[in-house]
This record gives structure tokens, C-alpha cells and sequence, in this order.
């Protein structure tokens, strides 16, 4: 049974998750434009990734003033309850900025440190991904009812369908492009979707095989790495370690392993 501190953190992360993913979709501006920009000129924040984080975190702390946030676009506080919120309000700003359909809004609950709850809205599919530490991975789509998701068997690594993301900083990009460069020929192919929590939402979903980046940052994977780990997929970082901004690697058990060999030996850590 689902710990009742659970449930609750479940019950409103889903509810802000689908109001800020219709005040996304449906508050999109045609004349949408940069309001700032982060690592790099091409590294954007539109007006709705402010707008939405500020929805998000103005509902959660309505109903728990005492929990703390961590938020891509700048909310950040302690808190006193032991449950801290990660946030990415719009993860894939820039496919959002372009009008391309590959956007989520991610939120996670942490407890004591720990992901205990993670919700990925994908308001342009129609779908919403949760997990519950202990409780599995499940969906809600086009389909009838929330459907458990689980991982794809394993298949040979080469004929894996690994997906990836790219840096804002040219020279972290130009990196990444030569470690993609080496791992093409060693799988069935490379996928770029451009929104690391539904890159792993679709590998608990088993329309991927395993994903890998360089550059997150824990919003970008707090939620998504919940679900794909609750799918059964395996995540970490560099071997030994947990999923972090060096490195953040997800896959079947028998993909997780061997792609993370490779991410080793062809340094897509560096730094």
C-alpha cells in the first residue's frame, strides 16, 4: 500500500503538473520570445518556463508551505518538512520555442534526500508518466485506464536504439558529437529528442532502449529517473556512481551495462 505522504506528494505533483502543462500549451503566445538566456546565447528561458515554474510552486506551496524547492528557473529554498520539490517547469525550452511537440513539464518529491515521487506531463502527446518509490511506473494516455510501463528486453547492443542530448556550450557539443561519432556504429541507431525527462519516460515505455547524456542537471532527470528506474531500467552515472551533471546514463538491464562501458572508455564524462 502507498504511504500516505506518498500519495499526497503524488496527488499534487500530478495536479500541478497538468495545470502548468495546460497553461503551456494553452497560453502559447504566437509572438513567444527569449526572456533570457543561461550557459550560452542559444541556452534559452522563455516567459512560460518563468510563469510556469512560478504556477508550480505557488500550488505546492499553498498546500505545504514548509517543503523546499529546487526549480530550473531560480526557486530554490530549504525548507523544514524533510520533502524538497525538483522542478523543471518546461523541460525542451527550445522545441517548445520552435513550436516542435517534444516538451514536458517534470516534477519529482524528494524525501530526506531520496526521489519518492516523479510526474512527467507530455501535454502535446496527450500522456503522463508517474512513479512511486516501491510502486512501479504507470501512464496515462489515449489508452483506456493508467497503464504499467515496463523497460524492453534487452536486445544485442547493436541492436540498441539509444537516444541522446546535446550542450548548449559549443565546446561541450562538440565533444559530445565525437562520442556520438564512436558509439553510431556500435548500435541499431541514435535517437536526439530534445527533452531528457521524456527520453526517459520512453525508455520505461519501451520505445527506447537505453539513453545517455552529459550536462543534466537534476531537474532535468529527478523525475524521469524515477519512473525509468521503477519500469525496471537500470540508471547511474560514470560506473559506481549515481546519475549527476558529469553524466547521466539509463537502460534495460543488459543495455544499461555495456553502453556504460562505452560512455567510459570514450570519455563522455570529460570535462
Amino acid at each position: 500500500m502507498t504511504d500516505p505522504l506518498h500519495a499526497e506528494l503524488l496527488r499534487l505533483a500530478q495536479e500541478a503538473a497538468r495545470r502548468a502543462g495546460a497553461l503551456l500549451r494553452d497560453g502559447r503566445p504566437a509572438d513567444l520570445a527569449v526572456a533570457r538566456t543561461k550557459s550560452s546565447p542559444i541556452d534559452v528561458v522563455t516567459e512560460m518556463d518563468i510563469a510556469a515554474e512560478k504556477l508550480i510552486t505557488d500550488l505546492i506551496s499553498e498546500h505545504r508551505p514548509d517543503d523546499g524547492f529546487l526549480g530550473e528557473e531560480g526557486a530554490s529554498t530549504e525548507g523544514t518538512s524533510g520533502i524538497r520539490w525538483v522542478i523543471d517547469p518546461l523541460d525542451g525550452t527550445v522545441n517548445y520555442l520552435y513550436g516542435l511537440p517534444t516538451w514536458s513539464v517534470s516534477i519529482a518529491a524528494e524525501q530526506d534526500g531520496e526521489t519518492v515521487v516523479g510526474v512527467v506531463d507530455a501535454p502535446m502527446r496527450g500522456e503522463t508518466y508517474h512513479a512511486v518509490r516501491g510502486e512501479g511506473a504507470w501512464a496515462t494516455g489515449a489508452w483506456e485506464g493508467e497503464r504499467r510501463l515496463t523497460c524492453r528486453p534487452a536486445p544485442p547492443l547493436e541492436q540498441a536504439l539509444v537516444s541522446t542530448g546535446f550542450n548548449y556550450v559549443t565546446e561541450v557539443r562538440t565533444h559530445q558529437a565525437e562520442v556520438a561519432r564512436k558509439l553510431i556504429p556500435l548500435l541499431r541507431d541514435i535517437r536526439r529528442g530534445g527533452s531528457a525527462a521524456v527520453d526517459l519516460c520512453d525508455l520505461a515505455a519501451g520505445r527506447l532502449d537505453g539513453y545517455y547524456e552529459r550536462g543534466l542537471n537534476a531537474w532535468d532527470y529527478g523525475a524521469g529517473d524515477l519512473v525509468a528506474r521503477e519500469a525496471g531500467a537500470l540508471t547511474g552515472g560514470r560506473p559506481g556512481e549515481r546519475p549527476n551533471p558529469s553524466l547521466t546514463v539509463a537502460g534495460a538491464p543488459g543495455v544499461f551495462e555495456p553502453l556504460q562501458e562505452l560512455l567510459e572508455a570514450f570519455g563522455a564524462w570529460h570535462d
